[in-house]
């Protein structure tokens, strides 16, 4: 299976592409890649910009109804055989790998991540300008369904108390065992889960680290378990995928996505804990 990743490099060789841009609006006007077109985390990639957005309801970055992800892609000029480059400036985690993890949930194989990002685009001369780019819109994306796996927060509170089955918080260990929380109103994490935080996917240079690097990393994780026996989760659902990104890069695909997370979880009264997992 080919890499969910691409190396400046290549995507400097590649033509024919289509090219999103996954940061917010505001960085993405500053400036963006010559040709990037605006795939917003809040209003694109989630239904977290809509009026009567609760997160108490899937979360704080709830994915958007098909129809309207369908829309967009086409408005962007996506089809089926449209080869898409996504990129952010924190690796990956914010949110290309939320917009990588969206296209193949409806099938779309041509996908991959920029590795390392904005920044290393920048380090080989890639141009960036401030100027709109436009789409060559094509009608609705063909997708009845989202195709990849998501656990909805009763499952996950049953399958976290299941030996054959592993729940994973990729956010940092401080939010984790609850001494902070910058986002959510209440700090801690779902009792169960394991904690793996998405930096450790990536290596000091910010790109991530290799095939055999990760694969040991989560096949330890997993302690012989398959990757389809593991839910993946964080604050919003958003991080998370960069952890789905660097499984599959690593060839451990198949593990589900707890979209509603921590933020989710923390409004609903379902038990919570902190500290370490005993």
């Amino acid at each position: 299976m080919a890499s969910p990743l691409i190396s400046p490099e290549e995507l400097r060789a590649l033509a024919g592409a289509v090219l999103l841009d996954a940061r917010a609006l505001a960085d993405y006007a500053k400036g963006h890649l010559r040709g990037a077109l605006h795939a917003d985390p809040g209003f694109h990639l989630s239904r977290a910009s809509e009026p009567d957005f609760d997160p108490a309801q899937g979360g704080r970055h709830p994915l958007p109804p098909l129809k309207a992800w369908r829309s967009n892609l086409g408005l962007w000029g996506i089809g089926t055989d449209t080869p898409v480059v996504i990129y952010d400036d924190q690796g990956g985690a914010n949110a290309a790998a939320r917009a990588w993890w969206m296209l193949r949930a409806v099938g779309h194989e041509d996908v991959r991540v920029l590795d390392g990002g904005l920044k290393a685009a920048l380090q080989i001369g890639l141009e960036v300008t401030a100027e709109a780019s436009p789409a060559q819109a094509r009608s609705h994306y063909p997708a009845s369904a989202w195709l990849l796996p998501t656990v909805e927060m009763e499952v996950v509170e049953s399958l976290a108390k299941h030996r054959e089955w592993r729940v994973l918080d990729v956010r940092s260990e401080a939010r984790y065992r609850g001494e902070t929380e910058p986002i959510d109103p209440v700090a801690g994490h779902i009792p169960g889960a394991l904690n793996l935080p998405f930096t450790e996917n990536l290596d000091s240079a910010g790109r991530f680290k290799s095939t055999v690097e990760l694969r040991a990393l989560y096949t330890q994780l997993l302690c012989g378990l398959r990757p389809d026996h593991l839910v993946v989760h964080c604050g919003s659902g958003v991080t998370a995928c960069h952890t789905l990104l660097a499984m599959e890069h690593a060839g451990l695909g198949g593990s589900g996505l707890y979209v509603g997370s921590w933020s989710e979880w923390c409004r609903s009264g379902k038990p919570q804990a902190k500290g370490d997992l005993h």
